[in-house]
């Protein structure tokens, strides 16, 4: 078999097997993901032996450190995964909840249901532990889900798949809802994505590239996150121990994730008093600063920006800082370099507030608070699948509800249309 009708015969088998989950009530979604963390607790054992094959390629083809470390299935990770399935079985089931329901002059009733996507492609890199929380989202859902992880993932990724399928099995559930692309070959990607005949949704995670790779070659609709470059505005009318606070937490916590900053604007007439105690605070934090000229002129530690520093993604311990005149200043250099992802004002001005709220185009805006809290724990979705820079369908965090779309639903007693 080809990989080409290798593909086409999953994604099929994934379309009838969605229609299943689609009709599963709540109660028998919640029990099978419960046994699912069974499952995965009773083969352990297994799963680190088959992720063992996966560090041990790392290791010979000169995988970081780091990637090394995303790729472990430690006791900590496969518990985390465990914790995970039990606290996706505990949310509120989105499915079947009914909106909007209004009687029109004829007598009709008229409303909307929430119904599963169908079946959700993911196209993710290194974290074999996607594999997990992706299926359990997708699954309580009501989706099936069909899945391509990175090569270097292979072994732990079809390890992972096929306890989660012996759960299925054993319920009585047909298996195919969740899949793992069992082939490393690049021209998986390809054909998966001209299945738009079977699949509904893509959601690719991992690099900038690959996310262009996707949105570029797929003929299914692709929802993504290319990059987090936020922004934290200082306005003249700031609380400068605040937004110091702020600034530390939002650059220095965890530097490496998509919702840390990148960059930080300060109101002209605050540079001066604000710049050098937030500069000490960020260097003594082991940050490097790379700044405007008039940055550069009241931190003489900062470093020169370049004009790539600017909408850039350092996902590391570096902070471009620039002196912007006004609010207006602030908003124009965020529409310019700003990636949709998640922009914070620090002010104390009420009508400044509003304006950013309203005038600045991000999936989270946020008025006095860490941009780190642009995830879907913190805003009590109780688990996300990823977070989406684009409007359609989904903005921002996204949970159980943006893996559902609604349909109209329509009571009546007889009426016909004249």
């Amino acid at each position: 078999m080809t990989i080409t009708e290798q593909i086409t015969e999953m994604a099929i088998q994934a379309r009838c097997a969605a229609r299943e989950m689609a009709a599963l009530s709540t109660d028998a979604k919640n029990r099978l993901l419960l046994a699912m963390a069974d499952g995965i607790m009773a083969k352990a054992d297994f799963i680190k032996l088959e992720n063992q094959k996966d560090l041990e390629d790392g290791r010979a083809k000169g995988l970081s450190a780091a990637m090394l470390d995303r790729l472990e299935l430690s006791d900590k990770v496969i518990g985390s995964m465990v914790g995970g399935l039990r606290e996706v079985a505990a949310l509120p089931d989105p499915v079947g909840e009914i909106t909007e329901m209004a009687k029109r002059p004829n007598g009709i009733m008229v409303g909307k249901m929430r119904i599963p996507l169908g079946v959700v492609g993911i196209i993710y890199e290194s974290r074999p532990n996607v594999t997990v929380d992706a299926a359990a989202l997708c699954i309580k859902a009501g989706n099936g889900v069909f899945l391509r992880g990175g090569s270097e993932a292979i072994h732990s990724n079809l390890a992972l798949a096929k306890v989660l399928q012996e759960a299925m099995a054993s319920a009585s559930i047909d298996p195919a809802a969740v899949q793992v692309v069992p082939v490393t070959d690049r021209e998986a990607i390809n054909v998966m994505l001209t299945q738009e005949e079977y699949i509904d949704l893509i959601i690719p995670r991992g690099g900038e590239g690959l996310i262009r790779f996707v949105s570029e070659n797929s003929r299914i609709p692709v929802l993504k996150h290319y990059k987090g470059v936020c922004h934290l505005f200082i306005d003249a009318s700031a609380d400068q121990q605040m937004a110091v606070d702020i600034v530390i937490n939002g650059k220095t916590q965890r530097p490496g994730v998509c919702n840390a900053l990148e960059t930080m604007l300060v109101h002209r007439d605050i540079a001066d008093s604000f710049l050098p105690v937030a500069a000490k605070a960020l260097i003594e934090a082991g940050a490097e600063l790379r700044g405007c000229a008039e940055t550069c002129r009241i931190v003489p530690g900062a470093k020169a920006a370049g004009d790539d520093d600017w909408g850039r993604e350092f996902l590391d311990l570096i902070l471009a800082v620039k002196v912007v005149d006004d609010l207006d200043g602030a908003m124009d250099h965020i529409v310019k370099y700003g990636s949709q992802h998640t922009e914070v004002i620090v002010t104390e001005s009420y009508s400044n507030s509003q304006r950013f709220l309203r005038e600045v185009d991000a999936s989270a805006v946020m008025i006095n608070a860490s941009s780190r809290f642009n995830d879907g724990g913190q805003f009590g979705l109780g688990a996300e699948i990823g977070i989406s820079t684009t409007k359609l369908h989904a903005y921002g965090p996204m949970g159980l509800k943006e893996l559902t779309a609604l349909k109209f639903i329509v009571y009546g007693d007889g009426q016909v249309r004249s």
